[in-house]
């Protein structure tokens, strides 16, 4: 492979890994959404959208593989049209060569995406730039971008269409595909930006027209997503040993899959399609090893001599290897088991993770067992169900639990047994457990805000006026910021009109209106001051100047300005109103000329100094502990330092809409601490804080267990877990 196919791979793999983590919560939004029935129209239409949502809500892990599968060939065909040699159809070409319902299409899709253009339009420019200077192509038009917006609409609503076979039910997804409710492109494009930059594709970028340059760059996902790309080629490797070796990109022709391509949830009943043909088979193929674990799962001891007893604090699935039927298992499987020990080794060790927590995990090892060997899916994805009960066991291990009545506690008891209970249905039965738990969880954590519902609505309030603030600084800036103001009413409102607009944008929710009354005012003000040649505009100054003072009186009472210097800003005030209303009634032509000089040279020298100012703040280093509090999200975990050394570690529960206060948990969230943001920043300046467990537990224990692999480590071998009991 050369090292341009290899970026190509990667860059393949980065959008895939954004684009599975969102997978299953758009499916839940876009279920949602069918059955919000309200204003559907006739009764045929409401059952319509009932019966697809339905169908989706009932079987989105199916959806999922569908998309996912989907999704990366409509990628690896767009790249292939990049490849060299696939000169670029000229406008008579593509006429003649396209269907007229295709060309419908594409310009259905074309107006679909539209308003994702607009919003990424800086990340897709760069992009394009930087696709560009890789493939050896002089320029990449937007329309060539292989990760452009459409790319994603289209093959999302073909995997619809492969879902839902209903001809009817088909259109029903594309009003829903708009900004908010579809996937979040923005930091699966800004990775992308990234690796390439990293990779030396940078001749240049598009302009970023004020956006911070870290907003997506410093979010966990977008780090991780280089790491994962590289975990998933581990994993590639790894199964290579055996019969399942990955096949590689290759432009020029049809791309193959570059993923495990698994079939679709066992149980949905949809359109049949090869992927869920290509799952049955490997049940089939592997019924008698399957057998064999369902028995063991079902009566331990009972299956024969060889079959090991299954005591719950023990690793014993390299015992399984060695007592398999003879011939059940294949090199994968056996690839598989090692892998799977290693996990279970690495999250029973994790003292970090209740105990209780620990025996709930250790009966789990056959069901993950039996859905891994059939899916593949379980390494390479993070929404896998039985990878993400996993994770999100260990996640909740991490607080200590109130005992056995913890609703909680007794919620993760029910997934697991589920999962072990209905062992027929394994990948099913695993989606229904996260569900089922992840609702626990939701409502463990609406009770934790209700908790802290004070501290959380001072943070609110706050952050309302602070956002108004920011909104009026903005508006009075764009006024003043041509230099064409005059310097007494410049002062004026940088000083005083900036807390009245404060005011007004806080208060527009409750009395609309307020915000234009000001912003009229301050616009009539600017214009009262303006060098007034012409007759008929000294008049009209003089007729609106009552109105205008007793508008700026009125908001100068509301924020309670009542000094002196009031008094004196209208005395200026005044002065230059009655100068401009005593000029000479007509100017010559040179005087006028004069005049509009002069105010272009002063406004010229106000924007010289504002630029200035603006640049030198610009220039501004940037700060690392700044990004890495920009950088975090709810439900992770972190360490504090304390006196003596020891480390506090606590949950982050609560951000603040604007980042300006955070709300820590410790001790099964019976405690709880605030910190502001600047406060926060300055803890990681000074190295008194950590943040930890960055990925899932299962993410954590393959990268273990594959630079292990990798290093001629005995432990993927068996002998290292050999019926090996875990101290607690």
């Amino acid at each position: 492979m050369t090292p341009r196919h290899a970026l190509l791979e990667s860059l393949i793999g980065i959008a895939s890994q954004h684009v599975n983590e969102q997978l299953l919560a758009l499916a839940g939004r876009l279920a949602a959404a069918l059955l919000d029935a309200g204003g559907a129209g006739d009764a045929r239409a409401v059952h319509r959208r009932f019966k697809a949502g339905n169908l989706l809500k009932s079987n989105s892990y199916a959806f999922l593989h569908l998309a996912s599968a989907k999704l990366e060939r409509a990628v690896r065909l767009e790249l292939a049209r990049l490849a060299p040699g696939q000169a670029a159809r000229t406008p008579a070409q593509a006429m003649t060569l396209v269907p007229y319902e295709e060309m419908d299409s594409q310009v259905a899709f074309g107006v679909l995406a539209r308003p994702f253009e607009l919003l990424y339009a800086d990340q897709l420019a760069t992009l394009n730039v930087r696709l560009a200077f890789l493939l050896d192509r002089g320029i990449l038009r937007p329309g060539q971008n292989p990760f452009r917006p459409e790319v994603f609409l289209s093959a999302l609503h073909d995997a619809w269409c492969a879902f839902d076979a209903d001809a009817e039910s088909q259109p029903l997804l594309l009003p829903l595909f708009r900004p908010g409710l579809f996937l979040d492109l923005g930091p699966m494009l800004d990775a992308l930006n990234l690796t390439l930059m990293q990779k030396g594709a940078t001749p240049g970028a598009a302009p970023q027209h004020g956006r911070r340059a870290d907003s997506h760059d410093a979010t966990p996902k977008a780090a991780r997503a280089p790491a994962q790309v590289a975990l998933a080629q581990q994993l590639r490797q790894y199964f290579s040993r055996g019969e399942m070796a990955m096949p590689e990109l290759s432009l020029p022709g049809l791309p193959a899959a570059a993923g495990w391509q698994q079939g679709a949830a066992e149980g949905f009943h949809g359109a049949v399609d090869n992927e869920l043909l290509h799952r049955l088979s490997q049940v089939g193929a592997k019924q008698p090893l399957l057998s064999y674990l369902a028995r063991l799962q079902a009566a331990p001891g009972e299956a024969g001599e060889a079959a090991p007893a299954l005591p719950h604090n023990v690793i014993y699935l390299p015992k399984i290897k060695e007592s398999a039927p003879q011939g059940s298992l294949s090199r994968a499987d056996e690839s598989t088991i090692d892998l799977l020990s290693a996990i279970f080794e690495t999250v029973f060790q994790d003292k970090n993770i209740s105990q209780e927590i620990r025996d709930l995990i250790r009966f789990l090892q056959i069901p993950v067992l039996k859905a891994a060997l059939v899916d593949k899916d379980f390494f390479f994805q993070e929404a896998h169900p039985a990878r993400r009960l996993i994770d999100l066991l260990s996640r909740t291990g991490w607080e200590q639990r109130k005992g056995p009545e913890d609703p909680l506690f007794q919620a993760m008891q029910r997934s697991v047994e589920r999962v072990g209970r209905d062992f027929d249905h394994e990948l099913s039965v695993f989606a229904e457990a996260v569900t089922e738990l992840e609702a626990s969880i939701q409502a463990e954590e609406q009770a934790a805000a209700t908790a802290i519902a004070e501290p959380i609505a001072s943070a609110l309030k706050q952050e309302k006026l602070a956002l108004a603030a920011r909104e009026a600084k903005q508006a009075v800036a764009l006024r003043i910021g041509s230099g064409e103001v005059l310097a007494v009413v410049e002062t004026f409102l940088e000083n005083k009109w900036v807390s009245v607009m404060t005011i007004a944008y806080s208060v527009e929710a409750e009395r609309t209106g307020a915000v234009g009354n000001a912003t009229r005012t301050m616009d009539e003000l600017i214009w009262s001051v303006k060098p007034k040649p012409a007759a008929e505009e000294r008049r009209l100054l003089i007729g609106k100047l009552p109105a205008l003072l007793a508008g700026l009186n009125k908001w100068l009472d509301i924020i309670k300005w009542q000094d002196a210097e009031r008094l004196q800003f209208f005395a200026e005030l005044a002065e230059c109103h009655a100068s401009i209303v005593r000029a000479p009634l007509e100017l010559s032509p040179e005087r006028q000329v004069e005049i509009a000089l002069e105010v272009a040279q002063q406004a010229a020298q106000r924007r010289l100094a504002r630029h200035s100012q603006g640049a030198a703040e610009a220039e501004a280093p940037a700060d690392a502990a700044v990004a890495t509090v920009a950088a975090l999200q709810r439900n992770m975990w972190m360490a504090f330092a304390q006196e003596g050394g020891a480390a506090r570690k606590v949950k982050l529960v609560w951000i603040s809409p604007l980042r300006t206060l955070f709300i820590f948990s410790a001790d099964a969230r019976r405690e709880a601490f605030s910190l502001s943001g600047e406060a926060l920043a300055q803890q990681f300046r000074a190295g008194r804080v950590d943040v930890i467990e960055a990925d899932g537990a299962v993410g954590r224990a393959l990268q273990q267990a594959l630079e292990q692999a990798a290093a001629g480590d005995a432990g993927l071998q068996g002998t290292k877990f050999d019926f090996q009991e875990i101290s607690s």
